[in-house]
């Protein structure tokens, strides 16, 4: 009876988290799928005394991160493709920050941005992104 409530509550789960994503960009979508499925790999890892409560906890809290730290990302750099000026976004834990700077492009129909992307206060990755319209 345990598992198939537990069934029952992760299938209920997933239909909301995969309903919600279909509301944001295929990217945050991704994002997100990713996140989850290193959090519940990493969770199951973690909790040795329950695998399948860690893998649950854990592909929920990395599929937050995963999708919110892609759609500041992407926000950030159309934003700073679009005003020709910097951008910072932040997640609203703090845990997660985003900057993009515009940079000079040599297609007129393309813009370039560097990204940073920063995890508690470190830089994680730096990258450049064509933002074309």
């Amino acid at each position: 009876m345990k598992r198939i409530s537990a069934l029952a509550v992760l299938l209920a789960f997933a239909t909301v988290t995969l309903g919600a994503c279909a509301e944001m960009s295929p990217r945050t979508g991704q994002g997100a799928a990713v996140g989850g499925g290193l959090g519940a790999v990493a969770g199951a890892l973690i909790d040795k005394n329950n695998r399948w409560r860690g893998a649950v906890i854990g592909g929920v809290i990395g599929a937050v991160a995963g999708g919110t730290l892609t759609e500041i990302s992407s926000r950030a750099a159309r934003e700073a493709a679009q005003t020709g000026r910097p951008v910072s976004y932040e997640s609203t834990d703090g845990f997660q920050r985003v900057e993009a700077e515009p940079i000079a492009s040599a297609d007129p129909r393309c813009k370039r941005v560097r990204e940073r992307i920063y995890q508690e206060g470190r830089l994680m990755r730096e990258q450049v992104r064509e933002i074309c319209e």
